[in-house]
């Protein structure tokens, strides 16, 4: 058996999606341990192109269980809108959903929305999809659980109590805030947007520890990156659950996991989505990001793009104890006439620099020598350039670890093990 944890090296949208994809044909569950309906993971393969935000990408595989862990705050009406379009593409999807997860609800999107209004020039960059509130909700004990869908008299219950706490506060807090839901109202809707998947509701643990029990291969996968982890990230510019792999175990139903493998992903350059600091931005980004179609799979916010950040990646590698990196994106570096990476940080914070990221700080610049050669049929790393061979040995000697995938373009076959 192998537990494969697949992680973050940055600030997110680094290709899990399509390493999670590639590595799913031997994997007998895939397993999203955190987040929501606030990210999202791209996916391309034979049945299409897919932007995924809830369901792991290993879904594709039809052997593969795809489960919703307990870490995972869930949008019910968007997931049934992901599990019709995936259905619909052809894919049989095999389903477990945590009862233990906690379900956003529209009322946290209106909150999340309003906080980042009131907010102004010093928002947080949400997606606005209520994630924040709804983990909040949780923390504070007045989160809805998944598993009170199965319960419809609990699950009015705990909305109404729910309602009791919150609506005073926003009508408070926001002038403009409107709610007229009642809780039977809410507790209908929950019913009707959920009814496609509540059959799949259910203890996680159990069938997780019995693949183990046959020795079948797990596949972990996080959303978002190093930089955006809740404790270890880019505070307060970071999302609101952990997404390191030492989550992965508490985040899945298996909370004594020990992976084998945790793979680190990072993209060849560096780019972020949201408030934050990227120190290796490019002086001229749009022709480069048009190229690399970096655009956020939610928003469509633009990307903001820089050279890749060794220092960044290298203290992520480090907090996902990661045993090996996959390099993505290579391929949109074929042509780049100014091609370098940071290897060093020049600033006050020189000597603990990471997180949070100031524009205090200056990078310092390895130039490397570029390539024009067209990489996306290149299958084996000896047929890549020699310039984009050295690359990758360069990444791979200042990360600490191998780098044993590299993609050159978003198909699953465009990709090369080393």
């Amino acid at each position: 058996m192998s537990s494969i944890v697949v992680v973050g090296a940055n600030w997110g949208d680094e290709g899990k999606g399509r390493i999670v994809d590639y590595l799913a044909d031997s994997a007998a569950a895939s397993i999203r341990f955190q987040g929501g309906n606030n990210a999202g993971h791209t996916v391309v393969n034979d049945f299409g192109t897919f932007k995924l935000h809830q369901l792991p990408s290993g879904v594709f595989n039809p052997g593969c269980l795809a489960v919703l862990g307990p870490g995972m705050v869930i949008s019910p009406a968007p997931l049934s809108e992901e599990i019709a379009e995936v259905k619909a593409a052809g894919v049989n999807v095999n389903l477990c959903i945590s009862d233990r997860a906690t379900l956003c609800l529209p009322i946290h999107a209106i909150e999340d929305t309003l906080e980042e209004e009131r907010l102004g020039d010093g928002a947080y960059g949400s997606t606005r999809q209520g994630i924040a509130p709804a983990y909040g909700d949780r923390v504070m004990k007045k989160g809805i659980l998944v598993g009170w869908l199965k319960q419809p008299e609990v699950l009015r219950e705990r909305i109404q109590f729910m309602l009791d706490w919150k609506l005073p506060q926003l009508k408070a807090l926001y002038p403009s805030f409107e709610f007229s839901q009642t809780a039977e109202e809410m507790t209908a809707w929950l019913l009707e947007v959920s009814a496609p998947w509540r059959d799949a509701i259910c203890n996680v643990s159990e069938p997780l520890k019995a693949l183990q029990t046959k020795d079948e291969n797990l596949l972990f996968e996080a959303q978002l990156g190093a930089g955006r982890d809740l404790v270890y990230g880019e505070y307060p510019w970071t999302t609101s659950s952990n997404v390191t792999a030492a989550y992965a175990g508490l985040g899945s139903g298996l909370p004594a996991l020990r992976p084998e493998r945790v793979i680190a992903v990072a993209k060849s350059f560096s780019s972020s989505v949201g408030t934050g600091t990227l120190i290796t931005a490019m002086e001229e980004q749009d022709s480069f990001r048009e190229a690399a179609n970096e655009y956020g799979a939610v928003t469509g916010r633009p990307r903001d793009m820089g050279y890749f950040d060794a220092v960044a990646t290298r203290n992520g590698v480090e907090l996902q104890a990661a045993t090996e990196v996959a390099l993505t994106k290579l391929d949109c570096l074929s042509g780049m006439q100014d091609l370098k990476i940071c290897i060093d940080y020049q600033g006050d914070h020189s000597e603990n620099p990471i997180w949070p990221q100031t524009s205090a700080l200056a990078p310092v610049y390895e130039q490397m020598e570029g390539w024009s050669e067209d990489i996306t049929a290149c299958r084996t790393f000896e047929s890549l350039p020699l310039a984009a061979q050295k690359y990758v040995q360069r990444v791979e000697e200042l990360m600490g670890v191998p780098v044993k995938m590299i993609s050159v373009g978003p198909e699953r076959a465009q990709m090369i093990l080393r």
